[in-house]
């Protein structure tokens, strides 16, 4: 199974990027990519619906598209990110949003999966809705969601009892 984190990260050696790896490494049965998706340069969807009448090409000529690229290959996405303002980053719900552009030709992937952190606790309501919803609009089979909390300083995670299900996730893909 080939499966792809989306590191919404924007902090390079933090906590999401800690239980990636982690995931990664876990899941060592698997082929597994991680794309680090906030230095990429991707906008936001414009909403022409310029993908649904060029199957599912986009009109805007972005880093979106080597996400794409990767994705039509997944089996299983991992979406990651720490809470930023009671939700995901702007940078993953960027990615999130312009997957819109698959919605004409469909996902390859079926499977996906959902880790959050963040410096406090009872803040990953938001982010745990949309993404409920969206596997369920999608008829994606939701592998799990795991979240860390209080989470204060980089490199927390790494003493975090959460990152021990974290590796559990993996291995029992």
């Amino acid at each position: 199974m080939k499966v792809v984190i989306l590191n919404g990260s924007p902090r390079k050696g933090g906590n999401t990027e800690i239980m990636a790896e982690t995931f990664a490494k876990a899941a060592d049965k698997h082929e597994v990519e991680i794309l680090n998706i906030a230095p990429m340069n991707i906008k936001g969807c414009l909403g022409c619906k310029y993908c649904y009448a060029h199957q599912g090409e986009c009109v805007q000529k972005d880093d979106m598209s080597k996400v794409l690229e990767i994705l039509k290959d997944a089996d299983m996405v991992v979406f990651a990110s720490p809470i930023y303002w009671f939700d995901i980053t702007a940078q993953l719900k960027t990615v999130i949003d312009r997957l819109y552009a698959c919605g004409s030709t469909g996902f390859h992937f079926n499977k996906t999966a959902l880790l959050l952190n963040a410096g406090a606790d009872h803040v990953f309501d938001a982010a745990i809705a949309q993404y409920k919803a969206m596997t369920s609009y999608l008829k994606w089979e939701d592998k799990g969601i795991i979240t860390a909390p209080n989470m204060v300083e980089k490199g927390t995670m790494k003493e975090c009892p959460e990152l021990e299900k974290v590796k559990e996730l993996a291995k029992n893909l």
